[in-house]
């Protein structure tokens, strides 16, 4: 899986009254991780889903990675929650735990793939000595709390610097972009090092709401664009 460019539409976009169904489309379109953003109206400015939800989509028959992103501070109490429920990669921000590598080492030693989020001002020298613990880095080109916001240009800097460090500890660690990606940005996004790339509005925007197949063709137009970067 290290070496494939992987879709991981937000589901923060998609109707929750549907949820279920909608994961099922996007999926059924060629997606590959269903991305979960977990927000805490304290750490950030919203309120969003918890575990239930994820255990939900879980029991409805969802197979595809989970991928939770935690927006939630403080981060270590609700992380064996999310592993029960069913997640397989687990983020968080380091400015959300006291202790970066405990926060870590606590989420692979229940079983799952770890990962740490760097908002746009966020320093990536947290990875430095933590980079042996880290299946994921994911990089916010928006300030986190809402969906629907524009790209911040900067991340694009951050993420060849990012790409340049993982290359360099030859580590199967993967680089996610999460953050106002559209089918028009997303090739200089690869092009940049990202190889996974959350997407939520651009994706569950499209289409009639009533037609099943509504996500193929952006799915398949970003597969094309992030093609093109070779």
């Amino acid at each position: 899986m290290s070496n494939q460019n992987l879709i991981a539409p937000s589901i923060l976009s998609a109707d929750f009254a549907r949820l279920g169904e909608e994961v099922n489309h996007v999926l059924a379109s060629g997606a590959d991780i269903v991305h979960f953003d977990v927000m805490d109206n304290h750490y950030v400015p919203n309120l969003t889903i918890g575990p239930l939800v994820c255990k939900a989509l879980r029991k409805h028959g969802v197979t595809a990675p989970i991928d939770v992103h935690l927006m939630v501070k403080p981060v270590d109490r609700i992380i064996p929650d999310f592993v029960d429920a069913g997640a397989t990669y687990i983020t968080f921000h380091p400015e959300a735990s006291e202790h970066v590598d405990r926060t870590l080492q606590l989420i692979r030693s229940l079983g799952c793939k770890a990962g740490l989020v760097f908002n746009p001002a966020t320093p990536l020298s947290y990875m430095d000595y933590v980079m042996d613990k880290l299946d994921m880095v994911l990089l916010m080109s928006v300030n986190p709390g809402f969906g629907g916001q524009a790209f911040i240009p900067s991340t694009l800097k951050k993420l060849r610097e990012a790409r340049a460090r993982i290359d360099e500890s030859g580590l199967p660690i993967r680089l996610e972009i999460d953050g106002g990606v559209k089918v028009d940005n997303i090739l200089e996004i690869k092009q940049a090092g990202a190889d996974t790339f959350v997407a939520g509005s651009a994706i569950f925007g499209a289409g009639q709401s009533t037609d099943p197949n509504r996500y193929d063709s952006v799915i398949a137009t970003m597969r094309d664009e992030i093609a093109k970067a070779g």
